[in-house]
């Protein structure tokens, strides 16, 4: 069988970092204490003016290849997952592919998701694999979230941090990923989404005019529109069936599991997960206090991070899980 092993993660976080005293110092009137119990973010970091999520893809790629764990002329495929591309077109893969100097052979290309974004690219992968038209991919993960939120929008800035991830994900004949599952449901994009900017409602004066919610959130349609309390009953509602099924699909039970890596999205979300699959402390991995949620990043560096703490080994049996804008959902189920 052509399976995915995770062979190696890298990452990079910009240098800027807001803390939450910062955001008090900026918004004397917004709870910061209390908007801290809620989200579990206490420090995150925002990319320049002009640093983009492919000037911090590079930097992470070039951590990858400094390694030595792979050498450039073993790799076949690019794969960036991003909300926010240096361009409309082309896409920042081919950026990737001419900075690192890559073979012509390898195949290039960007998908648009964001929380979900790391499970659909470990699928889109799994699929290059099992038709043999790669042996090595990158799969990069990266966004800078802070361009899209009002600084007056309390929901989204207290919550999103900027960075990006690349991992080596190569062929394996052995572990790997045992079973994967995507939902969608579009019907709830209004849940989060940017209004203005693409070519339904085009950048102009009246995509710039502020307006402030019931909530005192302001933003423009060219901010991020965030229905926080929406999304967090629909993944509290939705995530733990589906994470639950597909374990009673393939034999397992919860106990079974040796950790769970869920997307960051924020502390009351995961608790709400944990409580709701019945999850014990030591068998998940949070990590959101110092770099908040980076959208598609947010489980790889999880993986990362998780796996320099001694919490994750090879051959552990490892459950992975996304979820956010689209909305849309996804789970996998791998041996480390």
């Amino acid at each position: 069988m052509n399976n995915i092993s995770i062979r190696h993660i890298e990452y990079y976080l910009p240098e800027t970092l807001v803390t939450n005293e910062d955001l008090q110092r900026e918004n004397p009137s917004w709870d910061m204490n209390r908007a801290a119990e809620k989200t579990g973010v206490y420090n995150r970091h925002f990319a320049k003016e002009n640093e983009t999520a492919f000037d911090m893809a590079c930097k992470a790629c070039n951590q990858l290849f400094a390694s030595g764990v792979v050498k450039k002329e073993e790799i076949d495929g690019i794969i960036f997952c991003t909300q926010s591309p240096d361009y409309l077109l082309p896409s920042n893969a081919f950026l990737i592919h001419k900075y690192l100097g890559l073979k012509q052979s390898v195949f290039a290309f960007d998908y648009n998701l964001a929380c979900s974004g790391y499970i659909y690219g470990m699928a889109i992968a799994r699929g290059f694999f099992a038709t043999n038209l790669a042996t090595n991919i990158l799969l990069i993960n990266g966004d800078t979230y802070s361009k899209f939120i009002n600084p007056k929008d309390r929901s989204t800035r207290i919550l999103f941090g900027d960075g990006a991830s690349v991992s080596l994900l190569s062929k394996t004949e052995k572990d790997g990923i045992i079973d994967i599952v995507l939902e969608s449901s579009g019907k709830d994009y209004e849940s989060f989404y940017l209004p203005g900017g693409g070519s339904r409602i085009p950048i102009s004066d009246e995509s710039k005019v502020e307006t402030t919610d019931s909530s005192g959130n302001v933003r423009t349609p060219e901010s991020i529109h965030m229905n926080g309390f929406g999304v967090w009953k629909f993944i509290a509602s939705t995530v733990p069936k589906q994470i639950d099924e597909l374990l009673k699909k393939n034999g397992y039970g919860v106990s079974d599991v040796d950790l769970f890596i869920f997307h960051q999205a924020s502390k009351m979300t995961l608790d709400s997960l944990i409580k709701a699959l019945k999850i014990d402390d030591q068998k998940t991995f949070i990590n959101i206090t110092d770099i908040g949620n980076l959208v598609s990043a947010s489980i790889p560096v999880a993986i990362k991070n998780a796996e320099e703490a001694g919490r994750l080994k090879r051959g552990d049996l490892l459950v992975l899980s996304g979820f956010g804008v689209g909305l849309s959902w996804g789970t996998i189920i791998m041996r480390y």
